[in-house]
């Protein structure tokens, strides 16, 4: 069964039709969902995103199913709150301070040490995140960062930090009673290092070295000790420097959008069905990752207006290496880059014998697309 505040684009064919909820009302939500459960039986509970977790978390603990305590979700959500929880566990953590998206910039601006990170409390995918590296780049990313939290309706209130330097990975995991399964690294080989934080390439297994990790997963086993969380798919980004591993966020969810299709387990098991069958306490085969190389590569937005089209994509196909190409958007749909955005234009999926050759798959299919969208009629 599946619970959406949003129309499937197949729910006509679905055995039962989904069940509707109001994400921006959590508590009704909740209350739908134990109701359901009193005409049909739950075996788990599973959010798909960062909207469904507090929801996912709540209900299951009402329904006395495996669950991430729902303070722990809330905590993991929130930035500020998840920073102050690593740094309380010793774990290494960039200064940082909250304010008022109210605040007038100019004057904060001559108390920050640059270069530093301004974000949204509770926005993801890296909408809303720029790097300032001088008072005159503070006051101009500080402006076009609160007024995407207004437009959001997010929290009212944004995060400044230390800009941590270093090459980034994503963990994929599953928690067993707050016990870290690492399922896969990827490592991210396009720098991270602003103004914009736009991710795009993920590739798997990481070619750093096993001391880092294997750092990597005790920093993330210590974060979500640190958050609370128990149990279920976590996301996890982090950072590597001099100084070792950096946990910048932990997502109890898995990775977004369709990037799970990189991944594959045993013989031929997909991530869905290794957390579904978490969730529902079935038994879970062998699922050490596949010996193949894989990744993801997640299409940028190029620059703001109507898309018009993604031509190439016969001989983006056609490179070797590339399993798949997914255009998410439709032709004649407004599009936006990030930071303002909050979305991708797609997903180029290859596998190969390595790493290396995987990435380089993904840049030779994307190098064969190009992307038409019309200009807004003001940036003309």
């Amino acid at each position: 069964m599946i619970g959406t505040d949003r129309t499937p684009a197949l729910s006509g064919l679905m055995p039962e039709p989904p069940l509707r909820l109001d994400f921006t009302r959590p508590a009704d939500a909740v209350d739908r969902i134990v109701a359901d459960a009193t005409r049909r039986r739950y075996d788990g509970i599973v959010a798909v995103d960062d909207a469904g977790t507090r929801i996912a978390a709540a209900a299951a603990e009402r329904l006395k199913l495996p669950h991430n305590p729902p303070a722990a979700v809330a905590t993991s959500h929130d930035k500020a709150a998840s920073r102050a929880a690593l740094h309380a566990a010793g774990l290494p953590t960039p200064c940082f301070a909250v304010h008022s998206a109210d605040r007038a910039p100019a004057t904060l601006a001559e108390s920050i040490r640059y270069p530093c990170v301004i974000k949204p409390l509770d926005l993801s995918a890296s909408r809303g995140v720029i790097r300032a590296d001088d008072p005159i780049t503070f006051v101009a990313a500080w402006e076009r960062v609160t007024a995407i939290v207004r437009a959001a309706c997010a929290d009212p209130r944004v995060l400044v930090e230390d800009f941590v330097p270093g090459e980034e990975v994503a963990v994929e995991a599953l928690l067993h009673g707050g016990v870290l399964e690492p399922l896969a690294i990827f490592d991210k080989p396009d720098p991270l290092d602003g103004p914009y934080f736009e991710e795009t390439y993920y590739v798997t297994p990481s070619r750093r070295s096993a001391a880092d990790q294997g750092a990597v997963c005790d920093a993330v086993q210590r974060a979500v000790w640190a958050l609370g969380l128990r149990e279920g798919p976590i996301h996890a980004e982090v950072r590597l420097n001099e100084l070792g591993p950096w946990v910048g966020e932990v997502a109890a969810r898995s990775i977004g959008g369709l990037c799970a299709r990189a991944l594959r387990f045993g013989a031929g098991i997909t991530l869905e069905e290794l957390i579904i069958r978490h969730a529902a306490q079935l038994p879970i085969p062998p699922h050490q990752r596949e010996d193949a190389a894989s990744g993801v590569l997640m299409l940028p937005i190029p620059s703001a207006g109507t898309l018009r089209g993604v031509h190439g994509r016969a001989a983006a196909r056609a490179v070797p290496g590339i399993a798949g190409l997914e255009i998410s958007v439709p032709a004649g749909q407004r599009i936006v880059p990030l930071p303002e955005g909050d979305r991708y234009l797609g997903f180029l999926f290859a596998r190969g014998a390595t790493a290396g050759v995987v990435e380089r798959s993904l840049r030779a299919a994307h190098a064969q697309l190009r992307i038409e969208i019309e200009p807004d009629q003001a940036a003309v």
